[in-house]
């Protein structure tokens, strides 16, 4: 049986991650890349679809487990009546193989311990061909093969490798498992377990210590900061969404997506948390990525590329995986490559802006594709979409997609007026003006003192608390504040945020069931209560989904209060990058108010003074 989400540890190494379970049990991994066809697949199916388990024989869950301080080195103990053992599990950074490091250590009496190796390649669906290589194993299947190492005699049992030993107090057991494209087994150099280890604690070690946060929350800040490292797939500086598929929104229903890649609209987030911490080199190489992702015709952007930049991601259900408890289709790849959402434009102008506000060099080349992007915004604002949340239902004119339009063309008017661009100023800041007016005119109730998930909709929408991040209207705003209180009493459940209603406006989104708290949204609303002086409040949410988090920090999608389950895909940039960015906000060490405390709409040449106690300049 497989654990539930918020059980899950992870282990990575730049190019792919694990998810260890509390049992001691590796469910989930991808091989050679985050986006690869899992060798462990029991995570979205049961057992037979493969898993490495090392735990002692009596089973149960680990009664201790932690990290070694800031690093992705994974300790899990267990407390038996015949002893106790330790597990620590890594991946070491890659070289010329991938390798799964395990190493079980005696810490008091004698511990019979229980090893079991089912290898699935292609989710689940290939049994290799295995065979002894003097006390290991090989198998191969395909383009790819694998490489057991340990010093112990290992045995094939119903299509499983299994082994089960004693250790005692003192004594060290590994476990090595390397992987490598099939056609490359002549040359193969298994990494040694114990210097592995240590390698891989020195590597976090040091980039943690780059980190220049200090507040009221480091624990939090710092973990998420490693796990969000965790997920950039270091040869293209790319941050996936998370490192899994099809883990659900609703258990037992269909809202089952593939979060195995890089989505545009997480890089404004992103750049904030990672330059409010010092990490301006990862900022930098995750906004080279963007720009090299979006080279082309602007009207071809996508929401979403795979790892390297690729635009294919074609969706497709695997039958054979009954999914995480019963929620199917188990899908791989993601049809919402193919939906226009008008927001992407302005949240990637207004990432580049981001960087440039950061001091990040950039060419005339990327100036010029910004250009080509705003000739898009020009044409095509007044376009119904499909929102951030990727609905599968009809286009509707998104009111924060039509912000974000306003956003990315207000970047470019600061970009002439502010860095040294140059561009046609005048006739960006009429668009400007025009685009906020219609907003302001055709997305606000009026009568219920709300901006509105769409034009005409009764309905809101979490994404509407971001209006005054972006400087739409300042925080003091009375529609703002209106907004504040809408979403809270429509959208909260326990004091948690969903998204928005599935159901309202006579079904929204087009998709059947429902779905849990989105977290990243929660951060938000603690945001907003902030920025809108209730910093009570604010505080006390925070703390409240910082609980959320399970024994090593890590946090999935959504979170279901009436369960106290962890939903969605795991572990969640999202979510991390909010918690992040919260931290910054609610400690005082960094403005998230956006555009230098101008006040946003405002005709160009007047100014607003920043709302109380907020910092005068944008540091992000």
């Amino acid at each position: 049986m497989v654990s539930a989400i918020e059980d899950y540890a992870f282990i990575g190494d730049l190019h792919s991650g694990a998810l260890v379970g509390r049992d001691g049990s590796i469910d989930w991994l991808c091989l050679p890349r985050f986006d690869s066809p899992a060798c462990f697949a029991a995570l979205l199916h049961d057992d037979s679809a493969g898993r490495w388990l090392l735990a002692p024989a009596g089973g149960g869950p680990a009664t201790r487990r932690r990290y070694r301080d800031d690093t992705l080195v994974l300790e899990s103990e267990w407390h038996t009546a015949d002893g106790s053992v330790r597990v620590v599990d890594c991946m070491p950074l890659r070289g010329e193989a991938a390798d799964v490091v395990r190493l079980v250590e005696g810490l008091s009496g004698r511990v019979t311990m229980r090893m079991d190796l089912r290898l699935r390649p292609d989710y689940g669906r290939i049994i290799p061909w295995v065979y002894r290589v003097g006390r290991g194993l090989r198998a191969v299947a395909g383009p790819d093969a694998f490489w057991l190492h340990t010093p112990l005699a290992v045995y094939g049992e119903n299509l499983t490798t299994r082994a089960e030993f004693t250790v005692e107090a003192g004594q060290q057991v590994p476990f090595v498992l390397t992987y490598k494209p099939s056609h490359l087994v002549s040359r193969l150099n298994p990494v040694e377990a114990l210097p592995a280890i240590e390698a891989t604690e020195r590597f976090w070690r040091t980039w943690m210590s780059r980190c220049s946060y200090r507040g009221q929350w480091d624990e939090a800040v710092r973990r998420s900061l490693v796990t969000l490292k965790a997920l950039t797939y270091r040869p293209t500086g790319g941050i996936l969404a998370a490192a899994t598929t099809s883990l659900p929104e609703q258990l037992g229903g269909p809202r089952n997506w593939d979060y195995r890649y890089c989505w545009l609209r997480d890089a404004t987030f992103t750049l904030q948390a990672l330059i409010g911490t010092g990490y301006l080199e990862e900022a930098t190489q995750w906004r080279d990525w963007l720009l090299r992702a979006v080279a082309g015709n602007p009207a071809d952007l996508q929401i979403m590329y795979g790892l390297d930049g690729t635009w294919r991601l074609p969706e497709y259900e695997l039958d054979w995986l009954s999914g995480y408890e019963g929620s199917s289709p188990v899908r791989v790849g993601n049809a919402a490559t193919r939906q226009f959402q008008l927001d992407v434009w302005g949240e990637v102008l207004e990432s580049f802006y981001v960087g440039r506000e950061a001091g990040m060099a950039a060419s005339e080349t990327a100036w010029n594709m910004q250009r080509h992007l705003l000739d898009f915004l020009e044409g095509n604002w007044r376009e119904p979409d499909l929102s951030l949340w990727e609905v599968r239902g009809e286009p509707r004119h998104f009111v924060h997609s039509k912000v974000m339009a306003w956003a990315g063309v207000d970047r470019a008017v600061r970009s002439v007026r502010h860095h040294g661009r140059w561009g046609p100023v005048d006739r960006w800041e009429a668009l400007r003006d025009r685009i906020h007016e219609e907003v302001c005119a055709r997305g606000f109730d009026a009568e219920r003192n709300t901006f509105t998930q769409f034009y005409g909709s009764k309905g809101v929408d979490a994404a509407l608390l971001l209006l005054p991040r972006v400087g739409f209207l300042p925080w003091h705003d009375p529609r703002v504040r209106g907004t504040v209180d809408t979403v809270c009493r429509e959208l909260s459940q326990d004091g948690f945020l969903r998204r928005y209603r599935p159901e309202a406006d006579g079904g929204v989104d087009g998709l059947p069931g429902s779905e849990a708290t989105f977290l990243v949204c929660t951060f938000w609303l603690a945001d907003a209560l902030h920025g809108t002086g209730r910093r009570r409040e604010a505080l006390d949410l925070f703390e409240r989904l910082l609980d959320l988090r399970n024994d090593v920090g890590m946090l999935a999608e959504e979170y279901d209060p009436s369960t106290g389950r962890h939903l969605g895909n795991t572990p969640q940039a999202f979510s991390l990058v909010g918690l992040v960015n919260s931290a910054l906000w609610l400690s005082g060490t960094t403005d998230i108010t956006a555009v230098d405390g101008r006040r946003a709409g405002a005709p160009a040449g007047r100014e607003a003074a920043a709302p109380a106690g907020h910092h005068s300049r944008l540091r992000r």
